[in-house]
Parts: C-alpha cells; sequence; structure tokens
C-alpha cells in the first residue's frame, strides 16, 4: 500500500508539470488514434471481402501499416517538438525535417505497396500480364525517382546541381553499359510493340529459338523450349531478329502432295473431285479460307495430286489429329477407286539376247 501511495505521489507530481503532461497527453492521444484507426480499418475490411470489387480490398490492405506509422510519427514528433521548444531551437527543425522524411519514406511504401496491390488484382481479374508489369514497373521507379529528389531536396541539396551531376555520369555510364541499356530500351519496346506476350509460343527463323514464353523482364526474356529447357535471351537480340508467333495465327494449314501409281491415272479426276468434296464439307476445315485439290505433277513413280486447305483449330496437339484424320480419309477414297498409293519403284527391262549359233 505504501508503494501504491508512493507512486500516486509521483504521478501527481510529474503530471503537475505543464510540459510533462502535453506530453503525455499527446502520446495518450497518439495511441488511442493509433487504436481507433486499427479498429476501423478491420470492420471496413471485413465489409469489403463481401463485395466483389477488388480495388477497395487492395486499397485498404495497402494503407493499414501506414496509417499507423503515420500516427504514431506525427504524434511522436510533437512530443518532441514541445520537449525541444524547451531546450533548442536548432532540435526543433531537426524534428521537422526528420518528420518530413519520415513522411515521404510512408508516402512511398504506401505507393509501391498499392502499386502492387493493384498489379495482382488486375492480373487476377484477368488483364493482360506483360501490359499490367511494364505500367507497374514503370510507375514504381517513378515514385522512388521522386521520393530520393525530394528526400535531398529536404536535405539541403541542389536539384538542379544533382540532375547535372547526373546527366554528366549518365554519360559516362552509358558508356560504360551500353549493353545493359541496350537490353533495357529492348525490354521497354517488347512493352511497347507487344510482339508477344507471357504464354506465347514463338520461334526465330534467324535463330535456335523457339519455345513458350515465361518472363519478360527488362534485361532478360525467358523461354521455356519443347524439350523444358529455360532459355534467357537479352532483350537487345529481338531488335536484330525475325520473330514468328504462332500463337497468333488463325488458322493452321495442312499442305500435303500425295502420289498414286500411273496404271492409276485415269482414276486421277475421280479421285481428286472426291476429295474436294471431302474437304468442302469436313467439320474441322475452314470453308472461309483457301481450298485447292489438284492434280499436280508426273513425278519419278507416281502421278501427284497435292491438298491445300486451313483447319479451324490452332492448337498443335488438335491439329496433328485433324491431319490425321484427313489424310486417312484421303486414303480411304484412294482406296474406293480401286487405286493405290504409290510408292518408289524401279521396273527393269531385260533384253533377251540370242545365242550364236
Amino acid at each position: 500500500m505504501n508503494t501504491l501511495e508512493e507512486l500516486v505521489a509521483f504521478s501527481s507530481v510529474w503530471l503537475s508539470d505543464p510540459l510533462v503532461a502535453s506530453v503525455f497527453g499527446i502520446v495518450l492521444a497518439t495511441a488511442f488514434l493509433s487504436y481507433a484507426s486499427r479498429r476501423t480499418l478491420l470492420v471496413l475490411m471485413a465489409r469489403v471481402t463481401q463485395t466483389q470489387n477488388p480495388w477497395d480490398d487492395a486499397l485498404l490492405r495497402t494503407i493499414r501499416t501506414p496509417l499507423n506509422v503515420l500516427i504514431w510519427i506525427v504524434g511522436l514528433s510533437l512530443a518532441a517538438e514541445l520537449v525541444a521548444e524547451a531546450r533548442s531551437q536548432s532540435q526543433i527543425e531537426i524534428i521537422g525535417v526528420v518528420r518530413y522524411l519520415a513522411f515521404i519514406g510512408l508516402v512511398t511504401l504506401f505507393l509501391a505497396r498499392l502499386i502492387r496491390e493493384l498489379e495482382a488484382a488486375y492480373l487476377s481479374s484477368g488483364g493482360d500480364e506483360t501490359t499490367v508489369t511494364a505500367i507497374a514497373k514503370l510507375v514504381r521507379i517513378s515514385v522512388f525517382i521522386t521520393a530520393a529528389l525530394m528526400a535531398m531536396q529536404t536535405l539541403g541539396l541542389s536539384i538542379s546541381g544533382v540532375l547535372t551531376f547526373g546527366g554528366i555520369g549518365g554519360i559516362a555510364v552509358g558508356f560504360a553499359a551500353k549493353d545493359l541499356l541496350a537490353n533495357f530500351f529492348g525490354g521497354l519496346v517488347i512493352y511497347l510493340d507487344r510482339p508477344f506476350n507471357v504464354g506465347d509460343w514463338i520461334r526465330s527463323p534467324d535463330r535456335d529459338i523457339e519455345g513458350t514464353v515465361i518472363r519478360i523482364g527488362w534485361r532478360l526474356t525467358e523461354i521455356r523450349t519443347f524439350s523444358q529447357r529455360p532459355l534467357y535471351i537479352p532483350n537487345s537480340m529481338f531488335s536484330t531478329i525475325s520473330l514468328e508467333n504462332p500463337s497468333r495465327m488463325l488458322n493452321r494449314r495442312i499442305f500435303e502432295t500425295i502420289g498414286v501409281r500411273y496404271s492409276d491415272l485415269s482414276k486421277m479426276q475421280s479421285i481428286v473431285a472426291d476429295v474436294h468434296a471431302l474437304l468442302s464439307k469436313h467439320e474441322d476445315v475452314d470453308q472461309n479460307k483457301t481450298l485447292i485439290v489438284n492434280f499436280d505433277a508426273f513425278n519419278a513413280s507416281s502421278v501427284d495430286f497435292f491438298i491445300y486447305t486451313f483447319t479451324k483449330t490452332i492448337n498443335w496437339v488438335e491439329y496433328h489429329g485433324v491431319k490425321q484424320k484427313i489424310l486417312l480419309e484421303i486414303a480411304d477414297i484412294i482406296a474406293g477407286h480401286g487405286a493405290e498409293i504409290a510408292f518408289p519403284t524401279s521396273t527393269i527391262h531385260l533384253e533377251t539376247v540370242q545365242p550364236e549359233s
């Protein structure tokens, strides 16, 4: 009991000091605001999770920590200013600078987290990964550069001097890291021109490059080859090579030459007509595209006709299934006419030599 009485007496004496009482009141109010903000955000989070809009979820998840830290920074800096007023005016200026730098840092943290949350929300809603990632990276870089310039200005550094030095230094860095910059701008061109996206199947007739795009970075593009090996390509290379994107094709083409025996030449016209009729009504053939079935050439051991048509599917596996089905149906047509598919043959004529008498 004596200890409690001593504590109460000490507290009454301590709080009788106006400065101490003011500091205590500011800290207490800060703690209350921090608690109230956390409870309010929890209530809001419980409500917005029931909505279909992902943007409010991203905003509340992002603002929770920065807001709480901001409340404590403002409260503690005000308390520190009250203490500094009784001691030194220079300390007040330092507290103001620190508070402003902390504010810049919190805003930067908030914007960086908000960009990340919005990027994830947009991708989950089915947005284009290449475009969203590029915009998010550019905005993040802009936020960090702006925050760094504001912080340097707060510390008394000349922005014009920094920019001038940065221009001179940029020239030196450009010469020293020209390959790195070439890859960077190559990545920027990919994001702007969008010759391919993540998930596309690409190939280059100029280089041994073929596979599925896994990731597009600022320096490298990662491709997974059909042998499941990762292939890392500098972005600057894409500006110097030809590139095909089969993922964006509208149809797949079937172009095959088929030969029958010379002895079946009289049946060629009927075979060609029946094959054309088959393809013109085939459910897997795109009837809005070019369709050709014609006698083509007299070959060494066969008379040939060709088929030229386009499938509806662009899927690689499905395409080969359709192609197999069509070729087998053509084989049945040839057999139905009593003809046979030719194969390389040679005819040898033996001259009979009469023995000398």
